[in-house]
């Protein structure tokens, strides 16, 4: 076997001192170096890869790689304002996105039969974009990324991104995008028509919260605004948008300021990065305070089940850490979901639940219960609501759980009303067992439930030990069928 003659214009690298060229293999030859080539060349007879382009969010132009791979591309699939950013090269086909599914077929024949393809998208392709939609249907793909929607627009607001969560509302519920917005202090939202900065807006009411909306990132018509929740759901957005959800904590010193350019009140800004806004209104915007590890929705890093010391509570009023352990676990708190706490006291529950990434809100009678300071001390948003259950929950968005820890039948009747999928109950008196069972099995719940009694190391005189009872309590968990 000969080694190829080398091609006119390119140079083999020297050797380099103590590394050898592994030696060749008898039936198999190297293909040649193609000139001008990107180094990504596939093999002789192998169908090239899908190339798929990420589209600069920050306007920059197109790289020589990605330049290269479209003057080569026999078919070129995109969004009709990427295939129209773009030099399509003369005879080639394209196909312009809307349902994703004919394209795929087009790319998968296309690929097959050899023709050179080019997908067009938006900032990083990997980044809950096209490239999981493309591997699952079994195509081979080289991605050239560009900027992300995401960065542009954290990069715009000139803020700090390593401990904000990314979520999608694009071709899912948006549900689990707006509880990680009244969950979490730094949210992405990269969103969908009719899942958007007026929806996420609406759903935000009660959680103090300030926005920015970024449309048409990257393109002429750029516009990046501060606004409110209350001032982005009355108005029209322009899509595709990313949205920032920022939980603004002022006077917070372990947290960094951003320069804000406007304000919905003033008028709400148009322009490219770097507009200042309304003259004078420059006023410092500040971003929740973040986990120091960068895992916003991971498990906490204290744990959960805390000793009651953890919490300011009166009169021992707190849900025992042996309870509240059994509690937190059957409703499943996470990042996406929704959870009420009635009867919140000291407000343990709820505060675990968000610890663990769900959104909280704490119901609660008695204005001076310690729950907003108790949730301050943990460093989770848990939206505090005073009033009386059953009447408060009326206006209350949907939960996915609820804790009930206060409150008689006609509370646990409206809960049952609102179909959550899990109600988890705590009872010290027995003679309120039987109606709590009855009632959720007759709102089309499944009922399972537990006494707990748990006995507590306690010291004697002398240097021993005994054991101290605490209440016993009954748990019971509804799951809807």
């Amino acid at each position: 076997m000969t080694r190829p003659e080398p091609v006119a214009g390119v140079t083999r690298p020297e050797p380099v001192a103590g590394v050898t060229r592994p030696e060749p293999v008898a039936g198999v030859t190297r293909p040649e170096p193609v000139p001008g080539g990107t180094g990504a060349e596939s093999l002789v007879g192998v169908p090239e890869p899908v190339v798929v382009v990420g589209m600069d969010a920050a306007g920059r132009p197109l790289p020589p790689s990605a330049v290269a791979a479209l003057a080569g591309a026999g078919l070129v699939v995109g969004a009709a304002r990427h295939l129209a950013a773009v030099p399509v090269p003369p005879g080639a086909d394209t196909v312009t996105l809307g349902p994703l599914a004919p394209a795929l077929d087009r790319l998968a024949a296309a690929h097959a039969a050899g023709q050179p393809a080019v997908v067009l998208a938006s900032g990083d392709p990997g980044f809950f974009g096209v490239v999981r939609r493309l591997r699952a249907a079994g195509l081979p793909v080289r991605v050239l990324p560009a900027v992300s929607s995401v960065a542009a627009v954290f990069a715009r607001a000139g803020l700090d991104w390593d401990g904000a969560v990314v979520v999608t509302a694009h071709g899912r519920e948006l549900g689990p995008a707006l509880n990680a917005c009244r969950a979490l202090p730094a949210v992405a939202v990269l969103t969908a028509p009719d899942a958007g900065a007026a929806e996420i807006g609406a759903g935000l009411a009660g959680w103090s919260r300030r926005l920015v909306v970024a449309e048409h990132l990257g393109t002429p018509a750029e516009r990046v605004t501060w606004t409110t929740p209350q001032g982005a759901a009355t108005r029209a957005w322009a899509d595709p948008h990313v949205l920032l959800s920022l939980a603004a904590t002022d006077g917070d010193p372990g947290v960094r300021p951003a320069r804000r350019p406007g304000t919905a009140e003033r008028g709400e800004v148009a322009g490219r990065s770097g507009d200042t806004g309304p003259a004078g209104d420059d006023a410092p915007v500040r971003v929740g305070r973040v986990r120091a590890d960068n895992q916003p929705a991971a498990a906490p890093v204290g744990g959960w089940a805390l000793p009651e010391s953890a919490y300011r509570h009166r009169d021992s009023m707190i849900t025992k850490a042996e309870v509240r352990a059994l509690a937190v676990a059957r409703l499943r708190p996470r990042l996406g979901r929704l959870v009420w706490d009635i009867g919140a006291g000291s407000g343990s529950v709820g505060i675990e639940c968000a610890l663990l990434g769900a959104a909280v809100i704490a119901v609660e009678r008695d204005p001076t219960a310690p729950v907003a300071g108790n949730a301050a001390r943990h460093g989770v948003d848990v939206r505090v609501v005073t009033g009386d259950a059953p009447a408060v929950l009326a206006g209350l968005p949907d939960p996915d759980a609820v804790f009930v820890g206060g409150g008689g039948t006609d509370v646990l009747s409206a809960v049952a009303d609102r179909r959550p999928d899990r109600v988890v109950v705590t009872l010290a008196a027995l003679d309120r067992v039987a109606p709590a069972v009855h009632l959720l099995r007759r709102a089309g719940y499944t009922v399972t439930g537990s006494q707990l009694t748990a006995a507590r190391l306690a010291d004697l005189p002398g240097g021993s030990i005994r054991l101290a009872a605490t209440n016993p309590v009954v748990v019971l968990t509804g799951e809807r069928q």
